[in-house]
């Protein structure tokens, strides 16, 4: 019978060694899998954390075991790629790092034997990922553990997957049919296949010859639907292989898998469709790391994330930018999650890294088929950033008739950069599309997204169409006068609160996720007044803090009563009358100042408005349907400097810039300074190096990226070195060129 034993602890680690040791380290440090050797400086700024190769150690005593025919050691996280030695000898490798990999020790290992792991996250032209906004954490960062099976065992060597698949279909009376697939090694004796509903009663049962594929399909009466987070329902199907001399005596191997049973449809004008009901799914992508952590994370930690999210009142969730833990989509399962499951093929193509693209698709299936939660499998995000060649096209072709040929009852997406044209061939490849839009934050005004949308839903007579990633960047900077670019917490706020008016106006939108749940490692970043992580998350990198833009969104999505007086950051206050926002999903808002009413709001819905006299000392109380919450705001004679963005890695401000009304200037765009000639010549002057060729208008990865930046965005990120190199560049440069800019009029619309 089947075996696991953790084998987390007590590993020998360094970064130091310069070859794989022959016996035990002595003076190397001991450490507990998960690990990560970037949690720190993979977080702290600079794009200097530690990327190469180092090791662990450990010894394996072979008694220590259970007694078994085959030994298997089983690595649920490595990142990026991963070398098995036992006693000096090449064992296995793997390339890849958010997946389960597996290498059969059983004729490596003695009565005692070196067991070492060489893992590896250089950088790298063959795996995924290389080039993205996030940090690489290196380390043995999930569970370890050795699995022992019989001879005869369901498969373990076939991409990290467990040799079984669970495939529902609900029929019109009311039942389901449950295809359930094996795959079993050296087979002998009978398969016993078993369902049993989530209070333990067997449901159906069937018996068949235990061969090396197996294909048997039960049928399972006035079934219970798997119903997202109305009602999470899971089934569980076991399967035993029986000997054939006893069918009493203890079964050779056994596997068990939860499964729900559900289904939907994803359509162009009506969304998301769950059992035959129109449900929308409206959430938030998540990064897996955590403060000081990276992704060695807990269990612990992850059940924190998923009640943050649940509380906020989100029904889906894009588990970008690669496969998360099975621990995670067990709880999608469990907590009604709908899933957007996808691998790191992201932002740059590697020709050379084809076949990892591939790989890591067929492990992302084959490990996560049976999670009811996934609905969608992710071809690749923001790949188009560097052009669109044949070679990427065909990378795509190739994924596409994979997935399909692997997963007939899930489509496949793909996560688009705002400026990748809707009339792209590559944008009607798979079956539905989402795209990444910053309207609001990196161009344009927040306003402007539903119109995009609009007009790329129009392209797309044949696909749903969703929104993968929004959002703007936050940290502890306040002010009464929000705008894009300020980093403040009310601009992010205000930003949300417009965006979510414009999702609700287009209920056809498949699936809507905010960018990012949490704040998260990346590492080369330097702006807005922090350094090493993306801010664009509802909550705090160390969960310890919700942005007023979690608020906005628990008023919209959430059904728990609540009341959020907005700002509570924001104490310090210089005006004479001062706006209080407050965030509720009940039907009105009363506010208190200092025990006083100073009114009923009714008129609006989510997101109500006092304006308030800015006297003193004022203490704040909102009560909305028996909730009330409360906050204190202070009248100061001059703006809080502590308030205001401080960034040593910015040499000029947004706010340090003349912009005269039809004129040009640092805060513009790029793509729309190079509509006019004299413009563009002013900013080549510049900053030629940092961009397109002038002549043919290409350039390298970053090209679309760039031309959606400000100046002034660019030119602080090459200051910085935030895009891989340092230009000298000065504020007076800056300003100089602000003159010139001031002086070029913009075209007439």
């Amino acid at each position: 019978m089947r075996h696991i034993i953790n084998w987390n602890r007590k590993w020998a680690f360094t970064k130091n060694a310069d070859a794989v040791p022959e016996v035990m380290p002595e003076r190397w440090d001991y450490v507990n899998v998960p690990h990560s050797w970037n949690g720190i400086d993979g977080q702290d700024g600079g794009d200097d954390y530690y990327r190469g190769t180092c090791y662990y150690a450990k010894e394996l005593v072979r008694a220590d075991l259970p007694e078994a025919d085959r030994y298997y050691l089983q690595f649920d996280g490595t990142n990026a790629s991963a070398s098995l030695y036992i006693d000096g000898k090449l064992i296995a490798s793997h390339d890849g790092g958010y997946s389960t990999w597996r290498a059969d020790i059983t004729d490596c290992i003695g009565e005692k034997s070196l067991v070492v792991v060489a893992v590896d996250n250089s950088p790298s032209r063959t795996v995924y990922p290389q080039n993205a906004d996030f940090t690489f954490y290196g380390g043995m960062y999930r569970d370890v553990s050795i699995i022992a099976v019989s001879d005869t065992h369901f498969d373990l060597d076939s991409y990290g997957g467990c040799g079984l698949a669970v495939t529902p279909a609900v029929l019109e009376d009311g039942s389901a049919d449950i295809r359930i697939q094996t795959w079993v090694r050296a087979p002998q004796g009978t398969l016993l296949a078993e369902i049993f509903d989530a209070e333990g009663n067997c449901v159906a049962k069937c018996e068949a010859p235990a061969e090396a594929a197996n294909d048997i399909t039960m049928n399972v009466k006035d079934v219970h639907l798997w119903n997202g987070r109305k009602d999470p329902y899971l089934y569980s199907a076991k399967v035993s292989i029986l000997g054939s001399e006893n069918e009493d005596s203890e079964a050779i191997d056994c596997v068990c898998s939860r499964f729900g049973v559900r289904s939907f449809v994803i359509d162009r004008d009506k969304g998301f469709i769950l059992n035959g009901e129109i449900y929308p799914l409206r959430g938030v992508a998540r990064h897996q790391d955590l403060w000081e952590k990276g992704n060695a994370i807990s269990h612990e930690d992850q059940i924190t994330d998923m009640d943050l999210i649940c509380e906020m009142g989100a029904n889906t969730i894009r588990l970008a930018h690669y496969q998360h833990s099975q621990f995670f989509y067990d709880l999608c399962d469990e907590r009604g999650i709908v899933v957007w499951a996808e691998i790191p093929y992201i932002s740059q193509h590697m020709p050379e890294a084809r076949e990892n693209t591939i790989s890591q698709m067929k492990e992302l299936i084959t490990q996560n088929y049976n999670h009811p939660s996934i609905v969608v499998w992710g071809l690749s995000n923001e790949i188009t950033m560097g052009g669109i060649s044949e070679d990427l096209m065909e990378n795509h072709r190739i994924l596409n008739d994979l997935v399909h040929k692997m997963d007939s009852t899930r489509p496949t997406v793909m996560a688009y950069i705002g400026n990748c044209a809707p009339e792209e061939e590559i944008t009607f490849l798979p079956d539905v599309i989402s795209y990444n839009y910053y309207l609001g934050w990196y161009e344009g005004k927040a306003e402007d997204n539903g119109a995009v949308l609009d007009h790329i839903h129009a392209l797309h007579p044949d696909q749903a169409l969703g929104l993968s990633e929004y959002g703007c960047e936050a940290l502890d900077w306040h002010t009464d006068n929000p705008r894009k670019g300020d980093y403040t917490e009310e601009y992010q706020a205000l930003y949300h609160e417009i965006l979510i008016r414009q999702i609700q106006e287009r209920p056809w939108l498949w699936a809507t996720h905010v960018w990012n749940m949490f704040d998260f490692g990346a590492d080369r970043r330097a702006e807005g007044g922090g350094k090493g992580q993306n801010r664009k998350g509802l909550v705090t990198i160390d969960r310890k803090y919700k942005k007023d833009s979690y608020y906005a969104y628990k008023a919209w999505l959430s059904d728990e009563p609540f009341v959020h007086i907005a700002g509570k950051r924001y104490v310090d206050r210089h005006e004479e009358v001062t706006k209080i926002r407050v965030y509720s999903n009940q039907p009105s808002v009363e506010l208190f100042v200092n025990g006083k009413s100073v009114g009923v709001n009714d008129t609006e819905k989510q997101f109500f408005t006092f304006m308030i006299p800015n006297e003193g000392v004022s203490e704040l109380r909102a009560v909305a349907g028996g909730c009330e919450d409360t906050a204190v705001i202070r009248r100061v004679e001059k703006q809080n400097p502590a308030y205001v963005m401080k960034d040593p890695g910015i040499i000029l401000n947004w706010f340090d810039i003349t912009a005269p009304e039809g004129y040009y200037s640092l805060n513009d765009t790029i793509k729309d300074i190079f509509r006019v000639p004299e413009a563009k010549d002013a900013l080549y002057e510049l900053l030629g190096p940092a961009l397109p060729d002038k002549e043919s208008g290409k350039g390298g990865g970053l090209v679309n990226l760039l031309m959606t930046l400000t100046v002034l965005r660019l030119a602080n990120a090459e200051a910085s070195g935030s895009f891989g190199h340092k230009m000298e560049i000065t504020k007076e440069d800056l300003l100089a060129l602000n003159a010139k800019l001031n002086e070029i009029a913009k075209p007439v619309e």
